[in-house]
């Protein structure tokens, strides 16, 4: 039996990953999920994993730095925003990699490539050049949120960010209305504003952030009070005093 590790210090991504390798692979077996770099490294020396899914930004050391590290057998798999420039390199040394956000597309075409390649042996001159090269290269920024990981009823969806109108916070959850419906996710609506393109999206209330690619219109009322109107959407939403500022210029 094929034995993975997966290591990214996102949660969500990692179990979706986790899951989504397990429906494609159901003889693979995940022995370890690692939450940062550091002890990324730990478990592959210890577990010797046949492949490990390496995100490349992580606390304490990065994927590449991890992959550097590696004496065994392991084959890396590296899971990365890098741009297409940088990926070049990868395929050059013929290194694998999952472009984020993760599709199950781009998974099962990576799955079959490792399914039917042998095992690699340790990393060769090539590979270890290039992960030289890409270690030593300036990495991207931290990337804006452009999925989400979200639930409908017992069913959890890889969304993206794109598609999604707005937010808007409900009791315990923050629902997420987008073009595909509506679907449910704990992170609050404050956590989400410091994770997503802030040209893109706009809190507008304190319970409510909205994408400006789906804004259709403004109205005011008698009182002067502002409402949004969402393409797509049947209702109006509500501006808060401290956000109608950004709508001066509308």
């Amino acid at each position: 039996m094929t034995r993975a590790l997966i290591a990214d210090d996102e949660p969500q991504v990692a179990r979706y990953l986790r899951d989504q390798l397990l429906a494609l692979w159901p003889d693979l077996q995940i022995i370890q999920m690692a939450r940062n770099g550091v002890e990324a490294a730990a478990r592959i020396a210890e577990l010797e994993p046949d492949i490990a899914f390496l995100d490349i930004q992580m606390p304490g050391l990065t994927g590449l730095e991890v992959a550097q590290g590696i004496e065994g057998p392991t084959r890396v798999v590296f899971v990365t925003a890098y741009d297409e420039f940088a990926l070049q390199a990868f395929e050059h040394a013929a290194l694998d990699y999952v472009l984020k956000p993760v599709t199950t597309e781009r998974l099962a075409r990576t799955v079959a490539r490792l399914r039917s390649v042998p095992p690699l042996p340790a990393a060769s001159a090539a590979m270890a050049q290039a992960l030289r090269q890409l270690a030593a290269a300036p990495g991207p920024a931290r990337p804006r949120l452009r999925y989400i990981l979200a639930s409908q009823g017992e069913r959890a969806h890889h969304l993206d960010v794109a598609k999604v109108r707005f937010f808007h916070a409900d009791d315990k959850y923050t629902v997420v209305a987008s073009v595909d419906g509506e679907f449910l996710i704990r992170a609050p609506i404050t956590e989400l504003a410091a994770q997503l393109d802030p040209e893109q999206f706009w809190q507008v209330h304190r319970s409510t952030l909205i994408n400006l690619a789906w804004l259709d219109g403004t109205r005011r009322d008698e009182a002067s009070r502002l409402f949004l109107r969402m393409r797509g959407h049947a209702g109006e939403l509500p501006v808060s005093r401290a956000f109608v500022h950004l709508f001066r210029a509308m």
